[in-house]
């Protein structure tokens, strides 16, 4: 048995500003069960790759009195629209309650700064556990099964989940991680190499450059760049990118829920064939449909730097950050 520490009373969920799967739950719908928050926002790829384990602790302890609440506090400006967290939700089989934090007041309370963060309570409503970021799986759900025996709930084994290890939760490949983050609005971009750098909040038709160092990134076409993203004015714009990393993940789409951009992917100038992600073809074709995190690449051979392009074929697409695994 670990010695947990006492980290604080839980704070309440009511400031979220709606609720999926659930009715509103207080303090008193929670009190006597495990409780684990789990704050997240949906195009993040450091939270889908947790989600396997959540997801996974939900089902396996729900009927021994563990309670998941995943905290929706958004990123973007798409993520505050309800129907996008619900279609997300849906399609990345998230069921248990969520917590819609478009405010951020659940998030002040925990005092929160991480997306993926979790916090594990005691029956007692204290905090027992955290984890920001990645990693700590085990330590979770040892957690978890020492809270529900402390509680009274018989029958806790000692057996840890497993979770398949494929599509948008794949973990990362870290020891060939050498690409960051990297936003495509002027409020956060860093490494941007088209000739003469960014116009802000104007339309200006860039030029690619000739050669890019690692995670050096460029336009081309006609572009605005905004504060939190870059947008495409006319069609045949794109966006490349110097990498090295398995996979190259995009936060994008198109403008309206009733549009969609096309667009094609290439890696070193050729199609990506059997290196490409879920959201594409072997040709390198795909289709921007909503905004969302989209799987572009997923290298099946040695990693090394390389450079990816993505040309759109229609106008409109907004592009917000890459991402990489």
């Amino acid at each position: 048995m670990v010695n947990l520490p006492m980290e604080g009373e839980l704070p309440s969920l009511e400031g979220a500003t709606g609720w999926l799967n659930s009715p509103p739950l207080s303090g008193a719908d929670l009190r006597g069960k495990v409780v684990l928050i789990d704050f997240w926002t949906y195009t993040c790829v450091n939270w889908l790759r947790t989600l396997g384990y959540v997801r996974a602790w939900a089902e396996k302890y729900e009927d021994q009195g563990l309670v998941v609440v995943g905290v929706h506090t958004p990123e973007f400006p798409f993520e505050r629209e309800v129907d996008n967290v619900r279609q997300a939700a849906k399609d990345m089989r998230v069921e248990y309650p969520i917590a819609l934090d478009s405010d951020y007041a659940v998030w002040r309370a925990f005092s929160n700064q991480y997306w993926p963060a979790v916090y594990i309570a005691d029956a007692e409503g204290r905090i027992r556990h955290h984890q920001f970021g990645e990693g700590g799986y085990a330590e979770c759900e040892r957690t978890i099964q020492q809270l529900l025996r402390d509680a009274g709930r018989d029958g806790i084994g000692d057996d840890l989940v497993s979770v398949a290890d494929d599509g948008f939760e794949a973990q990362a490949d870290w020891a060939n991680l050498g690409s960051p983050e990297t936003y495509l609005g002027y409020e956060q971009a860093q490494n941007f190499a088209s000739p003469g750098g960014a116009e802000l909040d104007r339309s200006h038709t860039y030029v690619a450059p000739d050669s890019l160092r690692l995670n050096q990134w460029g336009l081309s076409g006609d572009w605005t760049v905004e504060r939190g993203a870059a947008v495409l004015n006319r069609a045949e714009g794109g966006i490349t990118f110097g990498f090295h990393a398995r996979d190259v993940n995009l936060v994008m789409g198109p403008p309206s829920r009733d549009t969609s951009v096309p667009f094609r992917v290439l890696v070193d100038g050729q199609p990506p064939g059997a290196g490409h992600g879920v959201d594409i073809d072997e040709e390198g074709n795909g289709t921007a449909t909503q905004q969302r995190m989209y799987q572009l690449i997923r290298q099946r051979g040695p990693v090394t730097d390389r450079t990816f392009e993505i040309r759109f074929l229609g106008p409109g697409v907004e592009a917000y950050a890459f991402t990489f695994g």
